[in-house]
């Protein structure tokens, strides 16, 4: 793309470049419409960068790209959530456990809170106990991810293209970390290296127009704000002529 890439308020340099190396490894890849921070259809997420490839007598294929550049940006969003509830059951488990065997022990941990002893809360927290504490931090850590940390998957749930990349600087690759089904596009010297091949992921036609007008909306976007256009301007020009 011709027009530079706008940054985001807080994006850093290094996110920056990555999506800017997406918009180039993608348009040298036939993908003739891209655009970054792309607005999906079928769920709440906002794609980094977003491209579509249509050719004579081929299918037309979407494609996402998710920028990282760093490990806690990468995990942040790379919760898998039945292996994740699993955990917070056994969690749940361990800390029913502890609190039984803690009522016994410290027996001053009732706070009195209660006319009927036996619904009397107890503070936990008094004594330190370090392996309940551990619980509790991994337990808080792990409902966070759950419920806002499983952008690749659904993504790929919501078939919200037909391929999927992680970008991601090379020395942050590590092939246990990147999410079932996704590519990953590695930044070496400079430019853009396909180091692990996506799977495909069939979606109906409806779909792919559909994440083109959203391409096509966030381009728009980004050329006024390289032209220095705004809404005022655009509604007193819409009645001027159709």
């Amino acid at each position: 793309m011709d027009s530079p890439v706008v940054a985001r308020r807080a994006e850093t340099e290094a996110h920056l470049g990555l999506k800017r190396l997406a918009l180039l490894w993608a348009q040298a890849s036939r993908y003739t419409a891209c655009a970054a921070e792309v607005s999906l259809p079928q769920c709440r997420y906002r794609a980094d960068v977003a491209a579509y490839r249509s050719r004579v007598r081929e299918q037309t294929v979407t494609a996402i790209f998710e920028c990282k550049q760093a490990l806690p940006d990468l995990r942040r969003d790379n919760c898998e959530t039945a292996m994740t509830q699993e955990r917070l059951r056994s969690l749940s488990r361990r800390r029913e456990i502890l609190e039984k065997h803690l009522r016994i022990h410290y027996p001053t941990l009732r706070t009195g809170d209660s006319l009927f002893a036996e619904y009397d809360s107890h503070d936990f927290d008094a004594i330190g106990h370090r392996g309940y504490r551990r619980v509790l931090r991994e337990t808080t850590a792990l409902q966070n991810r759950l419920y806002g940390g499983t952008k690749f998957e659904c993504l790929v749930h919501y078939r919200c293209a037909n391929l999927f990349f992680l970008v991601l600087p090379n020395d942050l690759f590590r092939a246990a970390e990147v999410p079932a089904g996704w590519g990953v596009l590695a930044e070496m010297n400079g430019s853009l290296e396909l180091v692990r091949k996506p799977a495909w992921h069939d979606n109906l036609e409806e779909a792919r127009v559909r994440l083109l007008q959203r391409i096509a909306v966030a381009g728009t976007r980004q050329f006024n704000r390289a032209f220095g256009i705004t809404r005022e301007e655009i509604v007193p020009a819409s009645g001027s002529g159709d």
